[in-house]
């Protein structure tokens, strides 16, 4: 065995040769959009079978590192993260200048948002009580996709109660400058404050086709709850998010 690989440590050959990968990615030496070693070179570099060698591409293609195209061989895969300011997406400022939260933290990139739904729908059970609505009670939802430059980002459905979406801009394709938070601060419900629930988990099929994810791609699931300065909730989103293309900045008071 070639490259410090060893046979007898009882870790696969194949999982030795991607770390051994995985570290010329990590390190900078393969940077995104080389090409990896040709399955030959690989097979004479660790002395491995082409099976072997297989795998462990195969491991890293499942880990979101490389892309396999047909008949050119396997690259690193280009992978900028958005980083996600939760002190600042937010900020009032934003929406004077009528920009949403995703418009605001996408400057420099090229974002885009598709609209899939808009309109009147029963509010689901996981959703209600955050609402502060009683299950299956009218809401307005909103379904949209997030990308950047092409990329699937995220998508994320907004539950807003009916009473106060009905008749307002907030049920059209677009609701205007600054997007609903705008909207619903013009209705007299000043935000106050935003509650966020963070977990991870791998994603769905349907999710993972939304999202363009590769084999073995875990999902962020955020659900947001935002409160005017009464304390009463005004909106609800619950939103997918691809773990590989975010990072999730909060800043937190120390006192």
């Amino acid at each position: 065995m070639a490259k410090g690989l060893d046979p007898l440590s009882g870790v696969p050959v194949y999982r030795q040769i991607a770390e051994r990968l995985r570290e010329r990615i990590s390190s900078g030496e393969l940077q995104p959009g080389d090409r990896l070693p040709s399955e030959v070179e690989l097979m004479e570099a660790y002395s491995a079978a082409r099976a072997t060698v297989r795998q462990a591409v195969g491991l890293l293609r499942s880990e979101g590192l490389v892309l396999a195209e047909q008949g050119r061989g396997a690259f690193v895969r280009d992978r900028p993260r958005v980083r996600r300011l939760a002190y600042d997406r937010f900020a009032r400022r934003h929406r004077k200048e009528g920009k949403a939260a995703f418009l605001a933290e996408m400057e420099g990139r090229r974002p885009e948002v598709e609209v899939l739904s808009v309109g009147p729908d029963a509010v689901p059970v996981a959703i209600a009580d955050r609402l502060g609505v009683k299950p299956g009670d009218k809401v307005l939802r909103r379904h949209r996709r997030y990308l950047d430059a092409g990329q699937p980002l995220e998508i994320a459905t907004s539950y807003i109660p009916w009473d106060l979406a009905s008749g307002t801009p907030m049920t059209e394709v677009n609701p205007g400058p600054g997007g609903i938070y705008a909207r619903i601060e013009e209705l007299g419900h000043e935000l106050g404050r935003f509650v966020e629930d963070v977990t991870a988990r791998m994603p769905t099929l349907e999710e993972a086709r939304a999202l363009g994810l590769s084999v073995g791609t875990p999902i962020l699931h955020l659900v947001r709850t935002a409160y005017d300065t009464d304390g009463t909730p005004v909106e609800v989103c619950d939103t997918v998010m691809a773990a590989d293309r975010y990072v999730l900045n909060y800043e937190l008071p120390a006192g």
